[in-house]
């Protein structure tokens, strides 16, 4: 629900693709790509980049794109989203002429060698598709050479160029360089200070590649600081260097410890309101209520109310039922719950919350708010009706109110009917009644003699 109004089929766009496509770009973003973010996500990003042959001037609207990938708009809005998360696409947006313009900027993705270089990436492909599919991957497309071709003689650019010492406003990071785009950057000082204790070299242990890919496990496994530590310890050899495969083993092995039976998957993230970036200290009981049932799980909420005991896996399997067919957010959820058991007795019915949260999905309640709002709404109209419906069945009498223009059309009808029925004269009828029997009884008479 959350990707809905995002962006309109009215709003234009404009494509442009940072630096060059690998040859074999096409076999990454099938292979690789797709396990991690999906048919949509990729049929996107070929489409972009061959619409940059066919623009113009004026920029194409996303009606085009709906039409070109048929699927609807929030589709194709959650589609850019994973593109921007795994690294294949920047967008800008302008308010030009009371119209929105984007500017979609692909960026090139790795090269099936490099792909499996990037430690999250191949760890996530690795996770998503299993060992055996990985390793058949990865034998294929990483050009791994491990014949003994002799020493390595080739000389340096230092032995053959003179250079002279550049200034620190010339030594930036490559802007264009796509190995650093899957990774932000991470403040790793105390695991300076802990080696430090140690006695460990801070410099040998601490490369860029390594200040890499300890960035990218703690973003990857959401590991805590200590935690961390514990894996380069762990990962340290006898010469004090770090060995990157038993790092991720040791990261992968803690994740594991900390989320019994969870695995490593790529998946949506909820992006929260607005208007609950900025968190305000609830001022009422209300407020409060709702902060709460914005913060926890469905599962805390029923364990709260039943006074700590384990929500029963039925009532679960009933929420998570409820949650997939409606699509209702988890604070909106809450709110259904807790609205439900104060209505029924604390009861939780099945039929009773999948009546409501049809209803609210059809409303499109997003946040616990806008859920207790509606509730309390919709509570009032009910009360309301049947404190008119009871009035109703106890008043004895009912005066109707005719409206004039009724009446006046009533009684045109009866006059119409009136005019249109014949005037009977009764003594004239008598008169002719009499005439004829007179008449016949003479005939009578004269047949007698």
């Amino acid at each position: 629900m959350r990707f809905l109004g995002q962006v309109l089929p009215v709003d234009g766009y404009y494509v442009l693709l940072k630096g060059h496509l690998p040859n074999d770009f096409t076999t990454s973003l099938t292979h690789l790509y797709q396990p991690l973010i999906g048919i949509q996500a990729v049929m996107l990003y070929q489409t972009l980049l061959h619409e940059i042959e066919l623009q113009q001037d004026s920029p194409q609207t996303h009606h085009t794109l709906m039409n070109y990938l048929n699927i609807p708009l929030d589709e194709i809005y959650k589609a850019r989203l994973k593109l921007e998360g795994i690294g294949l696409l920047k967008s800008f947006k302008k308010e030009r002429d009371q119209s929105t313009i984007y500017t979609y900027e692909l960026q090139s993705p790795f090269s099936p060698n490099n792909f499996f270089k990037d430690a999250m990436l191949s760890q996530l492909l690795y996770h998503q598709l299993g060992d055996q599919k990985f390793l058949m991957l990865k034998e294929r497309y990483m050009d791994e050479t491990n014949e003994d071709r002799g020493e390595n003689i080739t000389v340096s650019f230092n032995d053959v160029f003179q250079t002279f010492t550049p200034t620190l406003e010339i030594v930036t990071s490559n802007p264009n360089n796509h190995s650093d785009q899957t990774v932000e950057p991470v403040d790793i000082s105390w695991i300076e200070q802990m080696l430090k204790q140690r006695m460990i070299p801070v410099s040998q242990v601490l490369t860029s590649e390594n200040r890499k890919l300890i960035a990218q496990m703690m973003r990857l496994y959401e590991l805590d600081n200590y935690e961390i530590e514990k894996s380069v310890l762990w990962a340290l050899n006898e010469e004090n260097r770090l060995d990157g495969e038993e790092f991720k083993i040791a990261c992968h092995d803690l994740f594991k410890s900390k989320h019994k039976n969870s695995t490593v998957k790529l998946m949506d993230k909820p992006a929260l309101p607005k208007e609950q970036e900025v968190k305000k200290e609830p001022q009422t009981k209300e407020e409060m209520l709702i902060q709460e049932l914005e913060s926890i799980s469905p599962k805390q909420l029923l364990e709260d109310l039943s006074g700590g005991n384990q929500a029963s896996e039925q009532d679960m399997k009933i929420i998570r039922d409820v949650m997939t067919s409606q699509g209702l957010a988890a604070p909106v959820m809450n709110v259904l719950i807790h609205y439900v058991l104060l209505q029924s007795n604390m009861k939780l019915s099945r039929a009773y919350l999948e009546k409501i949260a049809s209803h609210w999905s059809r409303a499109k309640i997003k946040t616990a708010k806008e859920a207790m709002e509606f509730a309390k709404k919709e509570k009032e109209r009910f009360q309301k009706s049947s404190a008119k419906s009871k009035r109703g069945y106890t008043r004895k009498e009912s005066k109707e109110i005719v409206p004039d223009w009724f009446k006046e059309r009533k009684g045109n009808q009866k006059n119409n009917v009136s005019d249109q029925q014949p005037v009977i004269n009764l003594e004239k009828e008598k008169a002719e009644l009499q005439a004829l029997l007179n008449q016949t009884k003479q005939k009578n008479n004269g047949f007698q003699g």
